[in-house]
């Protein structure tokens, strides 16, 4: 913490572009949470009509929130 406090740090604004960039991110994130909770739910009948491969499914459920 006396390192961040050294470099001038103390008095940090975060800009409001800087802010607006979080927001959008904590969205993504949730909504990416949203997405693959349903997709765990979904029945077989219903992944087959999305017509991905199971080995595909199973990836996109086993990421974290953050990846893409």
């Amino acid at each position: 913490m006396a390192a961040i406090i050294e470099h001038g740090l103390r008095n940090y604004q975060p800009s409001r572009y800087s802010l607006r960039a979080l927001w959008a991110t904590l969205r993504c994130w949730r909504r990416r949470v949203r997405e693959r909770a349903q997709l765990a739910t979904m029945r077989e009948r219903e992944l087959h009509d999305l017509g991905l491969p199971h080995g595909d499914i199973y990836a996109e459920l086993q990421k974290p929130f953050w990846r893409e």
